[in-house]
């Protein structure tokens, strides 16, 4: 098969070499924004004059019944075609005629697919935003439901102080609200329109990337034609919300596997998002949160790979950079299903606030506030801070409770003086 850009070249490509360098076994899933990017493109050619109306026109329906083809799964792509640009383009040519060949004047497969990844990321940042948003809203649900139900919190893994488990739940309300913040913020930054930067000097024909951006709704145009067909900070940006993203997920998972555990009991979760064991017919594994907390190490290995990919590129484009796809999509998959498993788990989850409680009432989690108490009635808080760890000392010797403290004294002070003074 004839490469649409093979007319310098003596010699076809080997084999070998086209399955090492074709991309579409995975960008085929930017076909919907590929073809979005071209029928934009091709209205700003007829409309500037660059192209003739009815040139367009026919692309334009060719375009149409490529979309169909493949929404309905009678498109056949070519690996021989490097990508999914080339097969749209091809299938045109050959659908429309001579027609077809004129789509490409004007750009570069260097501004189209920074165009096709940009308008599929603002896609699924919007929809990992909506993603979030449901999970907060179950957090609050359960907070709302566990308002007075009192548990141990936690500090070097030390029962520290009593809290309650919905301010322990809303503490994960805020992670995911930055996380929100992060998302919205990167998704300003990805709404930038790099069509019209070619490959990566710009375009001698007259072309409206004012027109284009606004057909194709981004809100703002790449300044620089070289940083706009190499710029993949973006796509480290969305990576990088994302592993703080997950990286909350799976502090979240561990700290439920661990509730989860029959020594905490704190947790009871549903038999529909759980796993038995092959050999011990016992068990019933938390296998959700372990692949959240799992899949974490993905999402963090794709920000280094990234990382690793772009950071020695001179500029403009290189093929390097095709490899900037795999972690992109691998990243929104990962997020997707990780909030998406953890939101219909929640509300299904059983807290169990009798353990919670009985777990609170032991380890002296309230000897900060005797301390205080004592700083109130004018005790320097050092010397308050001295006497509790005393009382605390004097309760483990005796195996005893911090609420038995003030009957043990009165008791001891009963038995006489010297014993009381001790």
């Amino acid at each position: 098969m004839k490469k649409l850009w093979g007319g310098r070249f003596k010699e076809g490509t080997e084999k070998v070499v086209e399955d090492f360098t074709s991309s579409l076994s995975f960008d085929v899933r930017l076909w919907k924004y590929d073809i979005a990017g071209s029928v934009a493109h091709v209205k700003m050619l007829a409309k500037q004059k660059i192209i003739l109306r009815k040139d367009a026109e026919l692309i334009l329906q060719g375009l149409q019944e490529i979309k169909e083809e493949i929404q309905t799964g009678r498109f056949r792509f070519s690996d021989k075609l490097e990508d999914v640009h080339m097969n749209i383009e091809h299938a045109l040519t050959r659908k429309i005629g001579a027609a077809g060949g004129k789509l490409h004047t004007a750009r570069s497969r260097n501004d189209q697919v920074a165009l096709d990844l940009r308008l599929f990321l603002r896609d699924e940042i919007s929809g990992i935003l909506k993603l979030i948003g449901k999970f907060q809203k179950v957090l609050v649900t359960t907070a709302e439901k566990h308002i007075d139900t009192v548990m141990p919190g936690y500090t070097h893994f030390q029962k520290a102080q009593p809290v309650l488990l919905a301010h322990h739940l809303l503490a994960y309300y805020e992670m995911l609200d930055r996380d929100m913040q992060r998302f919205e913020d990167c998704l300003k930054r990805v709404n930038v329109l790099p069509l019209g930067s070619a490959a990566l000097a710009g375009t001698t024909f007259p072309i409206d990337r004012k027109y284009v951006a606004r057909l194709l709704k981004f809100p703002s145009i790449s300044e620089n034609s070289m940083d706009a067909v190499s710029d993949r900070d973006f796509v480290i940006e969305f990576i990088s919300a994302s592993s703080i993203l997950m990286a909350h997920l799976s502090r979240l998972s561990e700290e439920i596997i661990i509730w989860n555990n029959d020594q905490f009991g704190f947790i009871e979760l549903p038999d529909a998002f759980t796993t038995g064991s092959s050999i011990m017919p016992q068990k019933k594994n938390p296998d959700v949160l372990e692949l959240t907390r799992g899949k974490t190490g993905r999402v963090f290995g794709n920000l280094m790979s990234i990382l690793t990919v772009m950071k020695g590129l001179p500029l403009a484009y290189n093929r390097d950079m095709q490899e900037d796809k795999e972690p992109v999509f691998d990243t929104v998959d990962t997020v997707k299903s990780c909030l998406l498993v953890l939101t219909e788990m929640f509300p299904k989850a059983r807290f169990n606030s009798k353990a919670m409680q009985q777990s609170a009432e032991k380890g002296f989690l309230t000897a900060t506030d005797l301390a205080e108490y004592l700083v109130k009635k004018g005790m320097p808080f050092r010397e308050a801070h001295s006497v509790t760890g005393a009382i605390v000392k004097y309760c483990i010797d005796g195996d005893r409770a911090m609420g038995d403290f003030s009957s043990c004294l009165r008791q001891e002070r009963r038995s006489g003086p010297d014993r009381a003074h001790d």
